[in-house]
């Protein structure tokens, strides 16, 4: 059964979440998500729970210049007191794709995860694989 939660206060999360990476806000970035949030991010070993996430990117935030992500085209699916999205993202590695799960606790919408990928067209694998393996 869909919810009949507006998109906007899912929008409005999402947006203030990447604005805070991009004001290197702490604080702002962290507490939207959830204790058991988990970051995928675009390198091999890049898996981390929230506390080793944080330990990744304190030195970022403390530098005073996070990581500046511009959504665009971004897709709900909401039920109940979980939503999912995909959006796509202008970021330094150029195109990339976000997909996340938020959840709502204790009335407030969460983030308890985010997979961040970069964006390869199709003609071009062959030489990414390439360009891995060297």
């Amino acid at each position: 059964m869909e919810s009949d939660i507006s998109t906007k206060e899912l929008d409005l999360l999402i947006n203030n979440w990447h604005q805070a990476a991009s004001n290197a806000n702490f604080d702002g970035y962290f507490n939207l998500m959830t204790d058991d949030f988990v970051f995928l991010g675009t390198a091999p070993g890049e898996r981390w729970d929230k506390n080793q996430f944080i330990t990744f990117s304190k030195p970022y935030f403390d530098k005073g210049k996070a990581w500046d992500f511009k959504p665009s085209n971004r897709i709900w699916k909401i039920e109940k007191n979980i939503a999912w999205f995909d959006e796509n993202l202008d970021t330094w590695m150029k195109g990339c794709r976000g997909s996340g799960i938020i959840k709502k606790v204790k009335g407030k919408w969460k983030i308890i995860y985010y997979n961040l990928t970069v964006l390869i067209e199709n003609e071009k694998i062959k030489e990414f694989i390439q360009l891995r393996e060297r």
